[in-house]
C-alpha cells in the first residue's frame, strides 16, 4: 500500500470504534468475527516537530499531556498513555525513520462502552504517523503493531478484531473476518427496514481488571485437554461439538461451558453472514438473542444491567434481537429494530432502565462507517 504524502507537515486523521454484529470472543480462538467501523471514532492533529524524538500529545477530553522521547521511552500508568506508549515502542521497533512529533486526540466514543475506543487510539495513532513520516507500513501491518501495542502495554489479551475493524472498516459494510488467515469479505448491511440501536449502560468495563483475560486461559485450557484425543484441534477453532463432547469428563464444567460457546458462535457467525446475504431479519435476530444466551449463561460475562436491556428489548415487537456487545461486565447492547419504531423503542428501554436501577442509560446514534484515513 503507498501512503499518501500530505501536502504539509500537519495531518488530520479519522480513527473510527466499532460494532461487532456478531463472533464475540472468537477472535482470539482464530475463530469468525462480523464487526464493523462506525461513523464515531477519535480524531488527531498531527506535526513534525523537528526533534529527534521528543513526542506531546494533548488528550482534549481528558484535559491532559503527555511528554516522552522516543530514544528514551518511560511507562506510563494512566490508560490512555500506555496505548500511546505502546503504538510508540512498536513503531520504534519496527523503523528508524520515526521522529519528534506533536499531537493532538479528540474522542467522541464513550470510554467502556465497548466501542473499542483504546483500538481507534492505537490504529489511529499509527496510521498517522506511517503518514506522517512516510514510513511505507502495510495497513496489516499497522493493525498488528496496534494490536501488539494493546497486548503487552495495557495488560489485555485482546485479539486483532478490533484493531481490523478500526483500520479497515467500509461504509454500510460488515466485515466478516477468518482471524486465523486475515482473509475477509465486505458483507452489505441489508437489514430491510431495520436498524441496528445501541444502548449504553453506562456500566464501564476495564478488560484487564475483569475476568477477560481468564476466560481467554479457559479456552487455552481447553484447548491442551481436546489436543490429547484430537491433535488436529490447535484452537477451538478447530474443536466442533462432537470432539468437546467425547472429552467432557475430562473438563472441568467452566472450561467445558468456554468451549462450548466459543464452538457455537463460531457457527452462528456463518449462519449469520448467510441471513445477511439473503436479507432474513427473522434467523438474524434469533441468532443475536441466542450470541446473548451463550454470553450470559455458559460465557458468563454479562451483567445485570445488560440482561435487563436485553430482556427488556426482546419483549417488545418490534425488536427482532438483542444482545449485549463487546468483551463484557458493562458496555452496551445491540438491538436490531424496526425503524419506524425505533423513538418509542429507545424511550421504552431508557424508561425501563432508569426505573428499575435508578440510573440513566444512553442511546447512541450511529451508522456504519469507513475506517481509518485521512481528513482534509
Amino acid at each position: 500500500m503507498k501512503i499518501p504524502n500530505p501536502d504539509s507537515a500537519t495531518i488530520r486523521v479519522a480513527a473510527p470504534g466499532r460494532i461487532n454484529l456478531i463472533g464475540e470472543h472468537t477472535d482470539y480462538n482464530e475463530g469468525f468475527v462480523l464487526p464493523a467501523a462506525i461513523e464515531l471514532g477519535l480524531h488527531f492533529r498531527l506535526q513534525r516537530n523537528n526533534t529527534p524524538g521528543r513526542v506531546r500529545i494533548y488528550s482534549e477530553n481528558m484535559g491532559a499531556s503527555m511528554e516522552t522521547d522516543l530514544g528514551n521511552p518511560r511507562v506510563p500508568s494512566i490508560g490512555w498513555e500506555r496505548y500511546i506508549h505502546g503504538v510508540l515502542k512498536e513503531l520504534s521497533d519496527t523503523t528508524d525513520h520515526l521522529k519528534g512529533f506533536d499531537g493532538v486526540v479528540t474522542s467522541r466514543l464513550p470510554a467502556g462502552a465497548g466501542l473499542s475506543s483504546s483500538a481507534a487510539l492505537e490504529c489511529g495513532l499509527a496510521y498517522g504517523l506511517n503518514t506522517l513520516f512516510s514510513l511505507d507500513i502495510p495497513r496489516v501491518e499497522l493493525i498488528r503493531i496496534a494490536q501488539r501495542a494493546e497486548v503487552k502495554y495495557s495488560g489485555t489479551e485482546c485479539g486483532i478484531m478490533d484493531q481490523f475493524a478500526s483500520m479497515m472498516g467500509k461504509k454500510d459494510h460488515f466485515i466478516f473476518l477468518d482471524c486465523r488467515t486475515l482473509e475477509y469479505k465486505y458483507i452489505p448491511a441489508r437489514l430491510e427496514g431495520y436498524q441496528l440501536v445501541l444502548i449504553n449502560s453506562r456500566v464501564t468495563h476495564s478488560l484487564a481488571d475483569s475476568a477477560y483475560n481468564q476466560r481467554r486461559e479457559e479456552c487455552r485450557k481447553g484447548v491442551s485437554i481436546l489436543q490429547k484425543s484430537f491433535p488436529q484441534v490447535r484452537s477451538l477453532r478447530d474443536a466442533t461439538s462432537d470432539q468437546l463432547g467425547a472429552v467432557r469428563l475430562k473438563i472441568p464444567k467452566p472450561v467445558a461451558d468456554r468451549c462450548r460457546y466459543v464452538i457455537e458462535e463460531n457457527s452462528r457467525v456463518l449462519k449469520a453472514v448467510e441471513a445477511l446475504e439473503h436479507s432474513d431479519i427473522k434467523a438474524l435476530g434469533s441468532l443475536l438473542w441466542e450470541t446473548h444466551e451463550g454470553l450470559r449463561e455458559l460465557y458468563e460475562v454479562s451483567c445485570p444491567e445488560l440482561d435487563f436491556l436485553v430482556d427488556t428489548a426482546m419483549s417488545l415487537p418490534d425488536v427482532a434481537g438483542s444482545r449485549m456487545m463487546g468483551g463484557g461486565f458493562g458496555g452496551c447492547s445491540l438491538n436490531l429494530v424496526r425503524e419506524e419504531a425505533i423513538p418509542g423503542v429507545i424511550s421504552h428501554l431508557l424508561s425501563a432502565y432508569r426505573e428499575r436501577f435508578g440510573r440513566d442509560a444512553e442511546s447512541l446514534e450511529t451508522g456504519l462507517g469507513d475506517g481509518v484515513r485521512l481528513l482534509p
